[in-house]
This record gives structure tokens, C-alpha cells and sequence, in this order.
């Protein structure tokens, strides 16, 4: 029986969740039609949060000889025959990143004419694929990835950096592979589905330079080591652009996406009799200025039936306490003291992948008292995210979703469920 959005929001909120993470909301993956065996050949190279799902379902798939690299964070791999597996670091980088991109640039340049490179990609390729460049140890780019990920900046922003920083992004993979076919089949967990930064786009020419990457670290105010800096200012470490060779034979597909996730939600709403608001998979900013932004939509709508308010993205946080939680308990915790108790509003914000930032959570609940309840409890909300710990106040509530890892990545999730008057106190 499906939770019913008036009587059970919270079980209806979770099952939108569901919906929108289910392998039917992607409609699974299959082998392009068109995309015949290679003459040699193929080498698979499955990397992302996604990895283990996304090659279980494709290796069958495959015709010819062809071996499989599979790299994915720990706790997100699944033995699969024919399939060599590592388990790296992510959202840092850690020594068994280091290999799996070592190993990856080693098996693409093995490849000949007439073999293909089927690179099967999702987010978290970026810290899972690590090739410092040279002159660059790895202590200090997971230095910098840490300190850009606690400033604020977007994903593209780090990954103009990070690209300029490596042997393996911004299309250097497929540059190994060359004269080898390059074929990428993507699960897009960015906003606008830029091929260019998921992953840090390593099968794809990149269009942010050393320039702008230099430009990133000044915006945000990051002092870079040393060797970092004389890096970024290192033409040698400028990225392959379209017009380069080696990416002449790399072609690229994206075969899910972060609106497809919502699609799926809003066709479960709807079919519980709800009216549906997509915002769109392209919301971004801050994550507290958004959840008062979406406060104050939520208030302007007085419905005559359940009105469901959906919306992806990716949204960022600036850290300036030690708290524990992401963007979206960040977010949540945001929205329900923007909307201060008020009478049959409840939501869920939630990271598709199944990780908020740390892996003890996916997102949290919000309901009408969220904020009564944690003054009962003695929990100052005011003081909870102003050192970032969103996390701790939905832990104590209860509020916290945990799905552990979910294979999958369609970026981030909210919806806000805004109830009919005439059934609100």
C-alpha cells in the first residue's frame, strides 16, 4: 500500500525518495543499439559511486574479449567477474586512489587501433581517479581538495582546479587510450549534465584553463602549497582542448540524469493525487540562503489538495564550524527555522548517492515540529547551524535518513510538501 501524503508524510516523503533513486527512474542500463563490438578488444573501466551497478548490468552486455577495472569509495564495491575492484577514497583522495588511477592510465595506454576504451563514469570519479601531476604529491592535493570543499566552491570550480592538477582529468584518459576508441556512457550527477565535469571529465576536451584554475584558489582565498602553485602556473599542465588528436576518437553518451530522478518523484506525487512544483536539477547556492528562498515559496502556495515542491542540484556549504552533516541537513535544518513551526509543511532533503556529506547519513526530515521538538530536547537550532552541525540536531531528533550506500547518483533531492488548508491546524 502507498503512504498516503495527508496521513503519513513522512513514509510518502521517503517513498518520493525511493522513486527517485530506483533503477526505474534511469530506466536501467543498456548498451547503445548502435554500438557495435570493436575489432580488438575492450577494455572497461567503471568508475563512480555508481561503478558496481552501472557494470553489473552492462558486462553482460558485452560482446569480444574485453577485461574490467572497477573503482569505487569503500563500501560502494561488489565483486563482479571479470572485474579487477578497488576501493578508494572519496571525497579525498587516499593512497588506493593513487593506484586505481595509476592502473587505469596503465590499461589505457596498452590499448591498440581497433581496441575501445568503454569507461563507464559517475560521480565521484574525481577523487577516486587521482594522478597528481608531476611535481605534486599527493599529502598536498588532498590538502586542497579539502580546503575547496570547505569553502564553498561549486563543482566546477574544483574540478577546474583539480583537472589542472593531474595525469588522468580534463580528457587525459582518453588521450592514453589513443588510437584506441574512447566510448563514455555516463550517469550525469551535475548540474546541466556538463560532460566536462562529471568526473572532471577525463574522456572529454576541457574548456577551463590554468588561468582560471589559478583564478579559483584566489576567489576563495586558498593559499596553495608551493609545488601547487608552480604546477597551475606550468604550461605543460594545460588540458587537452577539442581540437587535440588524441580525442578525435572519444565519444561520450549520458544515459542518466539528475532530472530523470525527479521525473520519477513527480510521477509518484502525482499519482498520490498531489500537484507537483519541479523547480528543475539545476538549483544551486548556499544551502541555508536556498531553503529560506524555498520557505518563502512554500508559504506563497495555499493548495486545495497536497502540493508536493521538488527540486535537484547541488548545493554548497561554507564551513566555519566542526559540526557533522552536508548541504542537505544543512539545508533542512535551514528550512525548518525558516519556517518556524509553521502548520502542515513537512520535508526531506536528501544526496541521491546516499552520502550527505559523511556517510552517516543520506539527508533529514523536516516536519511542522521540528523546532518544538529540539526545544523540548533542550537543542538550540540557531546555535546547531551556525557550526554547521545539521547532523547533530536531526540525529538526536530522530530526522535522519540512512539508506547506506544506494549505487547510484543523481546529485541531490529536496521536497517540500505543502498541505491542503483544510486540513491544517
Amino acid at each position: 500500500m502507498k503512504p498516503d501524503p495527508v496521513k503519513s508524510p513522512r513514509e510518502f516523503l521517503a517513498a518520493l525518495f525511493a522513486a527517485a533513486i530506483a533503477p526505474s527512474a534511469h530506466g536501467g542500463f543498456t548498451l547503445p543499439p548502435d554500438l557495435l563490438p570493436p575489432a580488438g578488444k575492450t577494455l572497461v573501466i567503471a568508475a563512480g559511486k555508481a561503478a558496481s551497478a552501472h557494470a553489473a548490468e552492462l558486462a553482460p552486455q558485452l560482446k569480444g574479449p574485453w577485461q574490467g577495472l572497477l573503482v569505487a569509495p569503500h563500501g560502494y564495491t561488489k565483486p563482479l567477474p571479470g572485474f579487477e575492484m578497488i576501493a578508494a577514497g572519496h571525497p579525498v583522495p587516499d593512497d588506493a586512489s593513487l593506484a586505481a588511477a595509476s592502473r587505469a592510465l596503465s590499461l589505457a595506454q596498452a590499448l591498440n587501433e581497433g581496441d575501445r576504451l568503454l569507461l563507464l563514469l559517475s560521480g565521484g570519479g574525481s577523487a577516486l581517479l587521482c594522478a597528481p601531476a608531476e611535481g605534486v604529491s599527493a599529502a598536498d592535493k588532498r590538502a586542497l581538495t579539502t580546503s575547496l570543499l570547505r569553502s564553498g566552491a561549486s563543482i566546477g570550480e574544483m574540478n577546474a582546479v583539480r583537472k589542472h592538477l593531474s595525469r588522468i582529468k580534463g580528457g587525459r584518459l582518453a588521450a592514453a587510450a589513443f588510437p584506441a576508441e574512447t566510448v563514455t556512457l555516463a550517469m550525469s550527477d551535475v548540474p546541466g549534465d556538463n560532460p566536462a565535469t562529471i568526473a572532471s571529465g577525463p574522456s572529454v576536451a576541457d574548456p577551463s584553463t590554468l588561468a582560471g584554475a589559478r583564478e579559483v584558489l584566489a576567489r576563495y582565498g586558498i593559499a596553495a602549497a608551493p609545488e601547487i602553485a608552480q604546477a597551475l602556473n606550468d604550461p605543460r599542465n594545460e588540458t587537452p582542448k577539442a581540437s587535440d588528436v588524441r580525442l578525435s576518437r572519444s565519444h561520450f553518451r549520458i544515459i542518466a540524469r539528475p532530472a530523470d530522478a525527479l521525473a520519477a518523484a513527480e510521477r509518484t506525487a502525482r499519482a498520490a493525487g498531489c500537484d507537483v512544483l519541479n523547480l528543475g536539477d539545476a538549483v544551486a547556492g548556499e544551502s541555508r540562503l536556498v531553503a529560506k528562498a524555498h520557505a518563502q515559496l512554500a508559504f506563497r502556495h495555499r493548495p486545495a489538495r497536497p502540493l508536493v515542491i521538488l527540486s535537484g542540484g547541488e548545493l554548497t556549504v561554507t564551513v566555519r564550524g566542526n559540526g557533522v552533516g552536508g548541504p542537505n541537513r544543512e539545508y533542512a535544518l535551514a528550512l525548518a527555522m525558516a519556517l518556524n513551526g509553521a502548520d502542515g509543511i513537512h520535508a526531506l532533503a536528501a544526496d541521491t548517492d546516499g552520502i550527505d556529506g559523511a556517510r552517516d547519513a543520506a539527508g533529514a526530515f523536516v516536519a511542522p515540529d521540528t523546532l518544538a521538538r529540539g526545544k523540548n530536547l533542550g537543542l538550540n537550532a540557531t546555535q546547531f547551524l551556525a557550526r554547521n552541525d545539521a547532523g547533530g540536531f536531526f540525529a538526536v531528533l530522530g530526522d535522519v535518513l540512512e539508506t547506506g550506500p544506494t549505487f547510484t547518483n543523481l546529485n541531490d533531492f529536496r521536497a517540500i510538501l505543502v498541505m491542503p488548508d483544510m486540513i491544517r491546524s
